[in-house]
């Protein structure tokens, strides 16, 4: 599986854990990260890692800014794109098992070491479950093409 990474200024720190945390597991990264504490805009490197996804160069991504709101709120904006923002082991199970999320958003400043780790590993090693969860995201789809998402009636 290959995994794109962004950060902005705040996330550098954490970035450079989570691609340890990908080499470890055996992934490949695909590596959109900025180095240093010159300020970045999060839109930016959301936008490459989420483009990544969307246009199948990577499976999923993890992008980190110092909330993880603003990199949640522009990957959103991309085509395909289900980002999620998770601060536990259990969000980001779900996350995987019921939203078939494909980018991880994660905080720089509210998240320690030992939880990133977690979180990330939970992430990157979660499958989609489908069943009655696939019609939901069928639904998002929908609604990410305009249509009224009550169209979207079974899984199939």
């Amino acid at each position: 599986m290959k995994i794109a990474v962004a950060n902005d200024h705040r996330g550098h720190n954490a970035v450079e854990q989570i691609k340890a945390i990908i080499a470890q597991l055996g992934f490949e990264c695909l590596d959109f990260s900025t180095s240093g504490e010159q300020p970045v805009d999060y839109p930016d490197t959301a936008w490459l890692a989420s483009t990544a996804v969307s246009d199948k160069r990577a499976d999923r991504a993890i992008l980190v800014c110092g909330t993880g709101i603003g990199m949640c709120i522009a990957a959103n904006k991309i085509k395909g794109i289900r980002a999620a923002l998770c601060f536990d082991e259990l969000a980001a199970k779900l996350s995987r098992e019921h939203n078939d999320a494909n980018v991880l958003c994660l905080s720089g400043d509210l998240i320690g070491p030992t939880m990133m780790r977690k979180v990330v590993e939970t992430w990157l090693t979660t499958e989609f479950v489908g069943g009655r969860h696939l019609r939901r995201v069928k639904k998002i789809k929908a609604i990410e093409e305009g249509r009224d998402p009550r169209e979207i009636t079974t899984s199939q």
